[in-house]
């Protein structure tokens, strides 16, 4: 008997796919290259392996964080169903036995006799070769092997698969003071586009002393020897070559005026809208290998951020993951290979849960699909469904991997001032249009298999 679908990976996403498609009743092809070939970061050939960190943060659902949570376990995540079972103490976080759990998604999936386990490493040959065979999830994470990455960059076009993440830090944009932070392009090209945040001398000079003073984060063995493109250095390695090489560079204030002076800037921190509400704005060419707590405490400095709330901070690692928003349609289906759905961080998500909640809707899409059913996608006001805009939004920007947070939902109308009540009703707005949607899928899934 052929299997029905195919799951490549058997990390947090792929152990999460094939759960959701096994357990409809369909026979899953489930292929994990270890240990036949291990990956530089990963250390066993179990399923879903923490290689980070034990933390799944907060389980709060006054948190998107801990939003998602409650939306995965309404749809039956196998991911949370372990963790709850291998909790440790975490405070308000949901913190794991990293051994005890990946084992625990390592049995539950042997247990289950339509999952059919394949030790290989997945070539694009495999791939075409599954297809005949049924729809195949591609979960292979942020070290995919060089075979498949060769296949999806031939799929999808190889501007559009990267390998190298270089990533600014991301701001709210209610925590930007604009009596400060001016809009603008340089000389007036592309209006309002940006935000300014404009420096004195002064300023400018104590920021790169900071800059350059500051903790950064350590290498992987894996990223011993990367060598850096010179579009996406570290703004710390610009500054060390010389004290006002940001402000001939990324931070050139050239063509902008500073409303409050009338005078141009001694230098210019741009921002950049990070989707189409402009609730979020990246920090434009600041990507950085400062630790998190470092750059929250230098990036404060810039004049308009000194309240900043950050809801990602800058990396550059390695990372494969591909252009969502040209790549993927709202069900993370391939555009030109419909058969084909990607999940996990290859995606562009960032996070354990928010990899895991990817690999879900990938499963549950593919059982839809396997039973003649139409996909039904999450609305954008839920924690899934405001991920999914994020990865389809299709607004001028430098895209690059993203988490569960505030910014990514649409705005409330009409608009509250006050943080916190705002918070409390993005949340229960989230949690209505979840429950609604999800009795939607389970009229879509019918006698599919177990209702979530």
């Amino acid at each position: 008997m052929k299997p029905s679908a195919t799951v490549i990976g058997a990390g947090l996403a792929g152990s999460e796919a094939a759960w959701q498609i096994a357990r409809a009743g369909y026979l899953v092809r489930l292929v994990e290259m270890r240990p036949t070939r291990s990956t530089p970061a990963h250390k066993t050939d179990r399923f879903a392996e923490l290689v980070c960190s034990n933390s799944f943060k907060s389980d709060l659902e006054s948190t998107p964080a801990g939003l998602l949570k409650r939306e995965m376990r309404d749809l039956g995540s196998l991911t949370l169903a372990v963790a709850d079972r291998c909790r440790v103490p975490g405070g308000e976080a949901l913190a794991v036995d990293r051994e005890a759990f990946s084992q625990g998604v390592t049995e539950a999936l042997g247990a289950l006799p339509n999952v059919l386990l394949e030790r290989n490493e997945a070539t694009g040959e495999d791939v075409e070769r599954w297809l005949q065979d049924g729809p195949v999830v591609v979960a292979t994470g942020p070290l995919t092997s060089d075979g498949l990455a060769e296949w999806l960059a031939a799929k999808t076009g190889s501007d559009r698969l990267y390998f190298f993440d270089a990533v600014s830090p991301t701001v709210t944009a209610e925590s930007i003071d604009r009596s400060v932070a001016f809009a603008g392009s340089r000389y007036g090209k592309g209006g309002d586009d940006y935000l300014n945040c404009p420096f004195t001398r002064e300023e400018y000079d104590a920021f790169v002393a900071a800059l350059l003073a500051a903790e950064r984060a350590p290498l992987h063995d894996f990223e011993q020897g990367v060598r850096y493109f010179e579009g996406c250095l570290p703004i710390e390695e610009i500054a060390s070559r010389g004290a006002r090489s940001l402000a001939f560079g990324n931070f050139k204030p050239v063509g902008l005026t500073d409303p409050r002076t009338g005078r141009r800037p001694y230098a210019v921190l741009q921002l950049r809208p990070e989707n189409a509400d402009r609730t979020l704005y990246s920090l434009v060419a600041c990507q950085t290998r400062l630790k998190w707590g470092e750059q929250a405490r230098v990036f404060r400095m810039v004049p308009g951020l000194q309240n900043a709330e950050f809801v990602r901070f800058g990396v550059i690692h390695r990372n494969t993951y591909l252009h969502a928003p040209t790549v993927f349609d709202r069900t993370l289906r391939l555009r030109n290979l419909s058969a084909v759905r990607c999940a996990g961080q290859i995606t562009g998500v960032e996070g354990y849960m928010e990899s895991a909640a990817t690999g879900l809707l990938a499963g549950l899409w593919t059982v839809l699909d396997l039973s003649g059913s139409e996909p039904v996608e999450p609305p954008a006001e839920c924690v899934l469904g405001s991920l999914l805009a994020y990865l389809a939004d299709q607004t001028e920007r430098d895209f690059a991997p993203m988490n569960a947070n505030w910014g990514l939902f649409p705005p409330l109308e009409p608009p509250l001032r006050d943080k916190q009540a705002r918070r409390a009703a993005l949340a229960q707005r989230a949690r209505e249009a979840f429950g609604r949607w999800l009795q939607d899928v389970r009229a879509a899934l019918g006698s599919a298999g177990p209702q979530p």
